[in-house]
Protein backbone atom coordinates (compact mmCIF):
# COMPACT_ATOMS: atom_id res chain seq x y z
CA UNK A 1 0.00 0.00 0.00
CA UNK A 2 1.15 3.57 -0.67
CA UNK A 3 2.13 5.48 2.49
CA UNK A 4 2.42 9.09 3.64
CA UNK A 5 3.91 10.75 6.71
CA UNK A 6 1.17 13.08 7.95
CA UNK A 7 1.35 16.21 10.08
CA UNK A 8 -1.71 15.85 12.28
CA UNK A 9 -0.86 18.76 14.55
CA UNK A 10 2.14 21.14 14.44
CA UNK A 11 5.01 19.96 16.62
CA UNK A 12 3.60 16.49 17.22
CA UNK A 13 5.36 13.47 15.66
CA UNK A 14 4.52 12.88 12.02
CA UNK A 15 2.44 9.74 11.56
CA UNK A 16 2.92 7.12 8.85
CA UNK A 17 -0.40 6.15 7.25
CA UNK A 18 -1.49 4.00 4.35
CA UNK A 19 -3.77 5.51 1.71
CA UNK A 20 -5.63 4.53 -1.43
CA UNK A 21 -3.87 5.78 -4.55
CA UNK A 22 -6.46 7.65 -6.61
CA UNK A 23 -6.59 7.29 -10.38
CA UNK A 24 -5.20 10.57 -11.74
CA UNK A 25 -7.75 12.90 -13.30
CA UNK A 26 -7.45 14.67 -16.65
CA UNK A 27 -4.04 16.32 -16.95
CA UNK A 28 -2.75 14.74 -13.74
CA UNK A 29 -0.14 12.04 -13.05
CA UNK A 30 0.97 9.81 -10.20
CA UNK A 31 4.67 10.09 -9.34
CA UNK A 32 6.43 7.34 -7.41
CA UNK A 33 8.70 9.39 -5.16
CA UNK A 34 12.46 8.80 -5.41
CA UNK A 35 13.41 11.53 -2.96
CA UNK A 36 11.99 14.57 -1.18
CA UNK A 37 14.21 17.26 0.32
CA UNK A 38 13.66 18.73 3.78
CA UNK A 39 13.23 22.49 3.43
CA UNK A 40 13.07 25.10 6.18
CA UNK A 41 9.59 25.92 4.89
CA UNK A 42 8.54 22.44 6.05
CA UNK A 43 9.99 23.23 9.46
CA UNK A 44 8.10 26.53 9.46
CA UNK A 45 4.82 24.64 9.11
CA UNK A 46 5.84 22.04 11.67
CA UNK A 47 7.51 24.15 14.37
CA UNK A 48 6.73 27.82 13.84
CA UNK A 49 3.00 27.98 13.30
CA UNK A 50 3.09 28.90 9.61
CA UNK A 51 -0.33 27.87 8.33
CA UNK A 52 -0.83 25.52 5.40
CA UNK A 53 -3.55 26.23 2.86
CA UNK A 54 -4.73 22.60 3.03
CA UNK A 55 -6.37 21.58 6.28
CA UNK A 56 -4.54 19.13 8.52
CA UNK A 57 -3.74 16.28 8.48
CA UNK A 58 -1.33 16.89 5.61
CA UNK A 59 1.83 15.32 4.22
CA UNK A 60 4.51 18.01 3.93
CA UNK A 61 7.33 18.09 1.37
CA UNK A 62 7.71 20.08 -1.85
CA UNK A 63 11.19 19.13 -3.17
CA UNK A 64 10.24 16.02 -5.11
CA UNK A 65 11.73 13.82 -7.81
CA UNK A 66 10.49 10.48 -9.04
CA UNK A 67 9.00 8.39 -11.83
CA UNK A 68 5.57 8.82 -13.39
CA UNK A 69 3.75 5.51 -12.87
CA UNK A 70 0.17 6.43 -13.83
CA UNK A 71 -1.40 9.16 -15.95
CA UNK A 72 -4.76 10.77 -16.53
CA UNK A 73 -6.33 11.71 -19.83
CA UNK A 74 -4.16 14.16 -21.76
CA UNK A 75 -0.98 13.32 -19.84
CA UNK A 76 -0.15 10.02 -21.54
CA UNK A 77 3.22 11.29 -22.82
CA UNK A 78 4.54 11.39 -19.24
CA UNK A 79 4.07 7.71 -18.42
CA UNK A 80 7.39 6.17 -17.38
CA UNK A 81 9.29 9.46 -17.42
CA UNK A 82 11.65 10.47 -14.61
CA UNK A 83 10.81 13.97 -13.41
CA UNK A 84 11.24 16.79 -10.95
CA UNK A 85 7.94 18.12 -9.60
CA UNK A 86 7.90 21.94 -9.40
CA UNK A 87 7.53 23.22 -5.85
CA UNK A 88 4.99 25.74 -7.11
CA UNK A 89 2.71 24.71 -9.99
CA UNK A 90 0.79 27.55 -11.67
CA UNK A 91 -2.52 26.67 -13.33
CA UNK A 92 -1.34 27.87 -16.75
CA UNK A 93 -4.82 29.05 -17.71
CA UNK A 94 -5.54 32.25 -15.78
CA UNK A 95 -4.80 35.81 -16.88
CA UNK A 96 -1.72 35.99 -14.65
CA UNK A 97 -0.26 32.80 -16.14
CA UNK A 98 -0.98 33.94 -19.68
CA UNK A 99 0.90 37.16 -18.96
CA UNK A 100 3.96 35.29 -17.68
CA UNK A 101 3.23 35.88 -14.00
CA UNK A 102 2.76 32.29 -12.90
CA UNK A 103 4.52 32.77 -9.57
CA UNK A 104 1.53 34.84 -8.39
CA UNK A 105 -1.12 32.58 -9.96
CA UNK A 106 -3.97 32.42 -7.47
CA UNK A 107 -4.82 28.85 -8.48
CA UNK A 108 -1.26 27.54 -8.07
CA UNK A 109 -0.66 24.29 -6.24
CA UNK A 110 2.23 23.65 -3.88
CA UNK A 111 2.78 20.11 -2.58
CA UNK A 112 2.79 20.02 1.20
CA UNK A 113 0.79 23.24 1.36
CA UNK A 114 -2.12 23.23 -1.11
CA UNK A 115 -2.12 19.48 -1.81
CA UNK A 116 -0.64 16.36 -0.20
CA UNK A 117 3.15 16.54 -0.30
CA UNK A 118 6.15 14.44 -1.13
CA UNK A 119 7.05 12.83 2.21
CA UNK A 120 5.31 9.79 0.83
CA UNK A 121 5.76 6.82 -1.47
CA UNK A 122 3.54 8.39 -4.17
CA UNK A 123 2.05 11.75 -5.00
CA UNK A 124 -0.71 12.86 -7.38
CA UNK A 125 0.17 16.12 -9.18
CA UNK A 126 -0.66 18.08 -12.34
CA UNK A 127 1.48 17.10 -15.33
CA UNK A 128 1.73 20.72 -16.42
CA UNK A 129 5.22 22.03 -15.67
CA UNK A 130 6.90 18.71 -14.82
CA UNK A 131 10.63 18.83 -15.57
CA UNK A 132 11.95 15.77 -17.39
CA UNK A 133 15.24 14.34 -16.10
CA UNK A 134 17.72 12.39 -18.23
CA UNK A 135 18.94 9.77 -15.76
CA UNK A 136 21.81 8.72 -18.05
CA UNK A 137 23.22 12.25 -17.89
CA UNK A 138 22.62 12.26 -14.14
CA UNK A 139 24.65 9.11 -13.73
CA UNK A 140 27.43 10.63 -15.80
CA UNK A 141 27.86 13.38 -13.19
CA UNK A 142 27.53 10.93 -10.29
CA UNK A 143 23.98 11.76 -9.24
CA UNK A 144 20.82 9.77 -8.61
CA UNK A 145 17.24 10.79 -9.29
CA UNK A 146 16.71 11.29 -5.55
CA UNK A 147 19.60 13.78 -5.43
CA UNK A 148 17.94 16.18 -7.88
CA UNK A 149 14.81 16.48 -5.74
CA UNK A 150 16.46 19.58 -4.23
CA UNK A 151 16.42 21.25 -7.64
CA UNK A 152 12.69 21.78 -7.03
CA UNK A 153 13.31 24.52 -4.47
CA UNK A 154 16.81 24.81 -3.00
CA UNK A 155 18.25 25.40 -6.48
CA UNK A 156 15.42 26.82 -8.58
CA UNK A 157 14.41 29.44 -6.01
CA UNK A 158 17.80 31.22 -6.02
CA UNK A 159 18.03 30.56 -9.77
CA UNK A 160 14.84 32.54 -10.34
CA UNK A 161 16.13 35.27 -8.03
CA UNK A 162 19.34 35.44 -10.07
CA UNK A 163 17.45 35.59 -13.36
CA UNK A 164 15.06 38.21 -12.01
CA UNK A 165 17.95 40.35 -10.75
CA UNK A 166 19.76 39.98 -14.08
CA UNK A 167 23.02 38.57 -12.68
CA UNK A 168 25.71 38.38 -15.35
CA UNK A 169 29.43 38.75 -16.00
CA UNK A 170 31.11 41.45 -13.95
CA UNK A 171 28.53 41.67 -11.18
CA UNK A 172 29.40 41.62 -7.49
CA UNK A 173 26.87 39.37 -5.77
CA UNK A 174 26.61 39.11 -2.00
CA UNK A 175 24.86 36.00 -0.67
CA UNK A 176 23.78 36.40 2.93
CA UNK A 177 23.11 33.04 4.57
CA UNK A 178 24.72 30.11 2.78
CA UNK A 179 22.73 27.15 4.06
CA UNK A 180 20.55 24.94 1.86
CA UNK A 181 19.27 27.67 -0.47
CA UNK A 182 22.10 30.17 -0.05
CA UNK A 183 24.77 27.62 -0.88
CA UNK A 184 23.15 27.10 -4.27
CA UNK A 185 22.71 30.86 -4.68
CA UNK A 186 26.51 31.14 -4.45
CA UNK A 187 26.99 28.49 -7.12
CA UNK A 188 24.30 29.92 -9.43
CA UNK A 189 25.67 33.45 -9.25
CA UNK A 190 29.18 32.17 -9.90
CA UNK A 191 27.97 30.07 -12.84
CA UNK A 192 26.33 33.17 -14.33
CA UNK A 193 29.64 35.03 -14.26
CA UNK A 194 29.47 37.01 -11.02
CA UNK A 195 32.11 37.42 -8.33
CA UNK A 196 30.49 36.17 -5.14
CA UNK A 197 30.88 37.23 -1.51
CA UNK A 198 29.36 34.78 0.99
CA UNK A 199 28.22 35.78 4.49
CA UNK A 200 27.11 33.48 7.30
CA UNK A 201 27.62 32.87 11.02
CA UNK A 202 28.55 29.18 10.68
CA UNK A 203 32.22 28.62 9.78
CA UNK A 204 31.56 25.17 8.29
CA UNK A 205 29.06 26.59 5.82
CA UNK A 206 31.45 29.34 4.79
CA UNK A 207 34.24 26.81 4.33
CA UNK A 208 32.01 24.67 2.10
CA UNK A 209 31.01 27.47 -0.29
CA UNK A 210 34.57 28.74 -0.38
CA UNK A 211 35.34 25.72 -2.52
CA UNK A 212 32.27 26.17 -4.73
CA UNK A 213 32.07 29.69 -6.06
CA UNK A 214 32.62 32.14 -3.21
CA UNK A 215 35.61 34.42 -3.83
CA UNK A 216 35.35 35.94 -0.34
CA UNK A 217 33.74 34.49 2.79
CA UNK A 218 32.85 36.61 5.82
CA UNK A 219 31.57 35.60 9.24
CA UNK A 220 28.92 38.14 10.26
CA UNK A 221 29.74 37.56 13.93
CA UNK A 222 33.14 39.14 13.33
CA UNK A 223 31.79 42.38 11.84
CA UNK A 224 29.29 45.08 12.57
CA UNK A 225 27.23 46.40 9.65
CA UNK A 226 29.66 49.21 8.84
CA UNK A 227 32.80 47.08 8.83
CA UNK A 228 31.07 44.38 6.78
CA UNK A 229 30.19 46.87 4.06
CA UNK A 230 33.65 48.43 4.21
CA UNK A 231 35.36 45.04 3.86
CA UNK A 232 33.28 44.20 0.80
CA UNK A 233 33.95 47.62 -0.73
CA UNK A 234 37.71 47.14 -0.26
CA UNK A 235 37.47 43.68 -1.83
CA UNK A 236 35.58 45.12 -4.81
CA UNK A 237 38.15 47.85 -5.34
CA UNK A 238 41.09 45.44 -5.07
CA UNK A 239 39.51 43.16 -7.68
CA UNK A 240 38.42 45.80 -10.17
CA UNK A 241 34.73 45.38 -9.42
CA UNK A 242 32.08 48.09 -9.32
CA UNK A 243 31.57 50.08 -6.13
CA UNK A 244 27.89 50.47 -7.07
CA UNK A 245 25.02 48.17 -8.13
CA UNK A 246 25.77 45.30 -5.82
CA UNK A 247 23.28 42.44 -5.95
CA UNK A 248 22.42 41.17 -2.47
CA UNK A 249 20.70 37.79 -2.14
CA UNK A 250 19.21 37.49 1.35
CA UNK A 251 18.88 33.75 1.98
CA UNK A 252 19.20 33.50 5.76
CA UNK A 253 15.49 33.79 6.47
CA UNK A 254 16.19 35.53 9.79
CA UNK A 255 15.45 39.02 11.00
CA UNK A 256 19.12 39.60 11.84
CA UNK A 257 20.16 38.40 8.41
CA UNK A 258 17.62 40.58 6.66
CA UNK A 259 18.84 43.60 8.62
CA UNK A 260 22.42 42.79 7.59
CA UNK A 261 21.43 42.45 3.95
CA UNK A 262 19.51 45.72 3.94
CA UNK A 263 22.49 47.52 5.47
CA UNK A 264 24.60 46.53 2.44
CA UNK A 265 22.51 48.50 -0.05
CA UNK A 266 24.51 50.93 -2.15
CA UNK A 267 23.77 53.09 -5.20
CA UNK A 268 21.81 51.11 -7.78
CA UNK A 269 21.80 47.98 -5.63
CA UNK A 270 19.32 45.14 -5.92
CA UNK A 271 18.30 43.18 -2.83
CA UNK A 272 16.60 39.83 -3.47
CA UNK A 273 14.56 38.50 -0.56
CA UNK A 274 14.87 34.72 -0.95
CA UNK A 275 14.68 33.42 2.63
CA UNK A 276 11.49 33.55 4.73
CA UNK A 277 10.84 34.39 8.36
CA UNK A 278 7.72 35.23 10.35
CA UNK A 279 9.74 37.82 12.28
CA UNK A 280 9.19 41.52 11.63
CA UNK A 281 11.99 43.93 10.80
CA UNK A 282 12.39 47.68 11.21
CA UNK A 283 14.30 49.31 8.35
CA UNK A 284 14.54 52.77 6.79
CA UNK A 285 12.81 52.29 3.44
CA UNK A 286 14.04 55.71 2.34
CA UNK A 287 17.40 54.05 1.72
CA UNK A 288 15.81 52.55 -1.40
CA UNK A 289 14.96 56.05 -2.59
CA UNK A 290 18.31 57.58 -1.65
CA UNK A 291 20.31 54.82 -3.34
CA UNK A 292 17.88 54.42 -6.23
CA UNK A 293 17.94 50.75 -5.23
CA UNK A 294 15.34 48.05 -5.61
CA UNK A 295 13.95 45.32 -3.38
CA UNK A 296 12.70 42.15 -5.06
CA UNK A 297 10.56 39.42 -3.57
CA UNK A 298 10.98 35.87 -4.81
CA UNK A 299 8.26 33.21 -4.56
CA UNK A 300 9.27 29.81 -5.91
CA UNK A 301 10.28 29.48 -9.54
CA UNK A 302 8.17 29.24 -12.71
CA UNK A 303 8.34 25.75 -14.23
CA UNK A 304 9.69 27.12 -17.51
CA UNK A 305 12.95 28.04 -15.74
CA UNK A 306 13.51 24.53 -14.34
CA UNK A 307 15.32 23.13 -17.41
CA UNK A 308 17.87 25.97 -17.26
CA UNK A 309 18.52 25.36 -13.57
CA UNK A 310 18.80 21.61 -14.10
CA UNK A 311 21.24 22.15 -16.97
CA UNK A 312 23.62 23.91 -14.56
CA UNK A 313 23.68 20.63 -12.62
CA UNK A 314 23.97 18.42 -15.69
CA UNK A 315 26.86 20.49 -17.04
CA UNK A 316 28.71 20.34 -13.72
CA UNK A 317 28.55 24.10 -13.12
CA UNK A 318 26.48 23.56 -9.97
CA UNK A 319 27.44 20.70 -7.66
CA UNK A 320 24.84 18.89 -5.57
CA UNK A 321 26.76 15.99 -4.04
CA UNK A 322 28.78 17.98 -1.46
CA UNK A 323 25.60 19.62 -0.18
CA UNK A 324 23.05 16.78 0.05
CA UNK A 325 22.65 13.66 2.14
CA UNK A 326 20.12 10.85 1.67
CA UNK A 327 18.28 9.42 4.67
CA UNK A 328 15.43 6.86 4.95
CA UNK A 329 11.97 8.44 4.84
CA UNK A 330 11.14 6.39 7.94
CA UNK A 331 13.64 8.56 9.87
CA UNK A 332 11.62 11.70 9.13
CA UNK A 333 10.90 12.66 12.74
CA UNK A 334 14.55 12.36 13.76
CA UNK A 335 15.67 14.27 10.66
CA UNK A 336 13.19 17.10 11.26
CA UNK A 337 14.46 17.45 14.83
CA UNK A 338 18.13 17.42 13.80
CA UNK A 339 17.61 19.98 11.02
CA UNK A 340 15.58 22.21 13.33
CA UNK A 341 18.37 22.10 15.93
CA UNK A 342 20.96 23.07 13.33
CA UNK A 343 22.79 19.74 13.49
CA UNK A 344 22.75 19.14 9.74
CA UNK A 345 25.03 21.10 7.42
CA UNK A 346 23.80 19.28 4.29
CA UNK A 347 20.33 19.31 2.72
CA UNK A 348 18.56 16.17 3.89
CA UNK A 349 16.80 14.09 1.23
CA UNK A 350 14.29 11.56 2.51
CA UNK A 351 14.10 8.43 0.38
CA UNK A 352 11.23 5.92 0.57
CA UNK A 353 12.47 2.37 1.01
CA UNK A 354 16.05 3.35 1.84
Amino acid sequence: MPTRWMMVSPGEPLEKVEFELEKPGPGDVVVEVSGCGVCHTDLGYFYDGVRTNHALPLALGHEISGTVVDVGEGAEEWLGQTVIVPAVMPCGECDLCKRGKGTICRAQKMPGNDIQGGFASHINVPARGLCSVDTDRLAAVGLTLADVSVVADALTTPYQAAVQAGISDGDLVIVNGVGGVGGYAVQVAHALGATVVAIDVVPEKLEAVGDYGAALTLNAREHDARSLKKTIAEFAKANGLRSTEWIIMECSGTAAGQATAFSLLNHGATMCVVGFTMDKLEVRLSNLMAFHARLLGNWGCPPELYPGALELVMSGKVKLTPFVEQRPLNDINDVFKAVHEGKMTRRQILVPGL
